[in-house]
């Protein structure tokens, strides 16, 4: 039987990141035709993809990416530590409320059929489970309020559309703290696993994580939310989901795994000075339970998997566009 996807013409933003890649990866397996549009490098690019280099700041470039589009999965996105959010965060607010706002009305304008939002964990406020429906009873945590401020306005314009254009094909997605191949391992503002890696491989005896370990995140590899997007697209549900694993994993059992992947194992130091953050932070997985999503990656598995990426693949992480020291935004 034909799959769903075969034969679509699919524009994936961001499709040469963390989640694009694997998902563009995915889709021409299914047999779609892929465009992609993105800034960094084309040599990130899927061989059989079709590549735009584009600033999708700008509203013509989206209205160019989205030509005879089918089907739009907008995944481009500004991806960085909490502490270079509390330095830099215009450089989190600007361009992701730009792009999403020109992106989604390009994709109108357009004609595009099914439209896949990428939100994000941050639009939740600080709580130990995280409930789709509870997001617009809060408001985002203090962490994330300028990212979480922006991709809110990106579901609010989903809403928006649905209720003025009737379009109601759009999908949204809240991803929750995704690793994998293609992530930022910049030192400078890199997420807690690429970080760790990336210390960890320049050789950094003590390795020294903050905090003492005990916090629990809800960790999910980037091949498993390709995959929930995948699903979510297809079936629509009409309402938010988030794409976490639900179970979370331990800082201190990060930092383990990645030290027993290791030739040459580090001292670790727990700097217990330093803040542990909030103890417990899962995703509810109800929802996409029950659209048939299960994460198949553990995080053991998965971060082996990053580790021997990362290895290979030294160049390709600096071939990666940087916003917070490039930054033209226009």
């Amino acid at each position: 039987m034909m799959n769903f996807f075969h034969g679509k013409k699919i524009l994936v933003t961001g499709g040469t990141g963390l989640i694009g890649r694997p998902l563009v990866e995915m889709l021409i397996d299914k047999g779609a035709r892929v465009r992609i549009a993105s800034l960094d490098d084309p040599s990130r690019a899927h061989a059989k993809a079709e590549f735009k280099q584009a600033n999708l700041m700008k509203l013509e470039n989206c209205l160019d990416a989205c030509e005879g589009i089918d089907f739009v999965f907008h995944l481009a996105g500004i991806k960085g530590s909490p502490a270079m959010t509390a330095k830099k965060p215009a450089s989190f607010f600007v361009p992701t409320i730009t792009f999403n706002t020109n992106m989604m009305e390009a994709a109108r304008v357009r004609g595009v059929k099914r439209y896949l939002f990428t939100s994000t964990i941050g639009v939740y406020a600080p709580a130990e489970i995280f409930k789709e429906d509870d997001v617009w009873k809060t408001l985002p945590s203090e962490n994330d309020r300028f990212a979480g401020w922006a991709k809110r306005m990106g579901e609010l314009q989903a809403e928006a559309y649905a209720i003025e254009y009737g379009w109601k094909d759009i999908a949204i997605v809240r991803p929750a703290n995704v690793y994998g191949p293609y992530d930022n391992f910049d030192p400078e503002n890199a997420m807690v696993i690429p970080s760790l890696i990336r210390r960890a491989f320049d050789g950094e005896d003590p390795l020294t994580v903050w905090g003492d370990g005990s916090a629990i995140r809800d960790f999910i590899h980037a091949k498993d939310v390709a995959q929930g997007m995948l699903l979510v697209m297809e079936k629509l549900p009409g309402k938010p989901v988030n794409l976490g694993s639900g179970n979370g994993a331990t800082i201190r059992n990060i930092v383990e795994i990645i030290v027993r992947n290791l030739d040459k194992k580090p001292d670790v130091i727990w700097d217990t000075a330093k803040p542990s953050g909030d103890k417990l932070r899962l995703m509810d997985m109800a929802r996409a339970h029950a659209l048939g999503f299960q994460p198949q990656i553990s995080i053991e598995e998965g971060i082996r998997e990053t580790m021997e990426w990362y290895k290979k693949n030294k160049d390709a992480v600096h071939k990666r566009y940087n916003v917070f020291k490039e930054a033209k935004f226009f």
